[in-house]
């Protein structure tokens, strides 16, 4: 059980500054200090919001082939991406310091330990006196994503204790891995956070099915993104043609432990929404599943995660 019976959390559902980070840097701490403004402990931003979810580019490739133009905007791409830690990651620590609350922000991290050219799509954790307290890259990038993401490893699946209950979750459609997400309830996640940029409408029956399978509550956050935000100078902006205007519209919504909706869906518009959500529902909502507890059935399933970390090169 956590220390506290209720909790105020906020679902940012940012518009992001395509490829100018130190502007989504600027809004991911003003953004935060308006949460905390209105009571929240927790606050959630999107998939990638730091670094970018190019969405509808191509960076110029196809099978057998890429652009210099694409790798032009590839470098661009790059250049916006942070290291951790990093100076745009301090910041975001201060930001969480300043509002004295828990905040998760999905990122663009540049591999700052080999190669430094691979990128990850990675979600930080940062504690209310501005510690990071674990960070998750992506494990598997979806479709396209391949070409510009890199995958983690076993060595980045926390859940973080905060004095509201066990927080963790995934990226995307990773939660529609569901050894994944067992590993997730394995770990006791209490405030599953999944932030996305996924929005059909058919998303939020995931989340909600998530919420339900987890008896968790579930915390979905997404961008609403349009092509004009996107900078005019752009070497493959042509690549947006065939797309509508409006690139991504949200869809962020928070659901309680037995598929209740608690906030949202947000549609159509940059937003925030914020929630009380009652703790005490979590063990009411156990009485008839645990899907780690009386529902799990170990004498036939087994799952065996394998959390070290891989190196391409190890020294011995």
């Amino acid at each position: 059980m956590s220390e506290k019976s209720s909790v105020r959390v906020a679902v940012v559902q940012a518009a992001p500054v395509p490829f100018d980070t130190p502007s989504n840097v600027d809004r991911v701490c003003a953004l935060t200090a308006e949460a905390a403004g209105k009571g929240a402990e927790m606050v959630l931003f999107p998939e990638a919001y730091v670094g970018g979810y190019p969405w509808g580019l191509a960076f110029g490739t196809a099978v057998g082939g890429r652009s210099d133009a694409g790798r032009r905007a590839w470098e661009r791409y790059w250049s916006s991406s942070v290291a951790v830690p990093g100076p745009e990651v301090e910041r975001m620590a201060a930001a969480a310091a300043d509002a004295g609350v828990h905040l998760c922000v999905g990122v663009v991290e540049r591999d700052s330990t080999y190669s430094g050219g691979t990128l990850f799509c990675t979600l930080l954790y940062f504690g209310p006196d501005g510690s990071l307290l674990g960070k998750h890259r992506k494990l598997k990038p979806t479709a396209a994503e391949r070409l510009i993401w890199g995958e983690g490893d076993g060595s980045t699946l926390p859940v973080v204790d905060t004095p509201f209950g066990k927080m963790g979750g995934l990226i995307c459609w990773e939660n529609y891995m569901p050894l994944a997400r067992m590993a997730m309830y394995g770990k006791g996640v209490e405030i599953y956070l999944a932030p996305t940029a996924d929005a059909r409408d058919r998303w939020q029956s995931t989340l909600q099915h998530i919420a339900l399978e987890g008896r968790c509550f579930v915390l979905g956050c997404n961008q609403y993104v349009t092509r004009d935000m996107y900078p005019e100078d752009l070497e493959i902006k042509d690549e947006l043609l065939s797309w509508p205007e409006t690139l991504c519209r949200g869809g962020s919504a928070v659901y309680g432990p037995l598929g209740d909706v608690v906030a949202g869906p947000l549609w159509d518009e940059a937003g925030m929404l914020v929630a009380d959500l009652d703790l005490t529902a979590i063990p009411r909502s156990k009485f008839d599943f645990d899907v780690t507890g009386h529902y799990a059935r170990p004498d036939v399933f087994r799952l065996e995660v394998d959390e070290r970390p891989h190196p391409p090169v190890e020294r011995r």
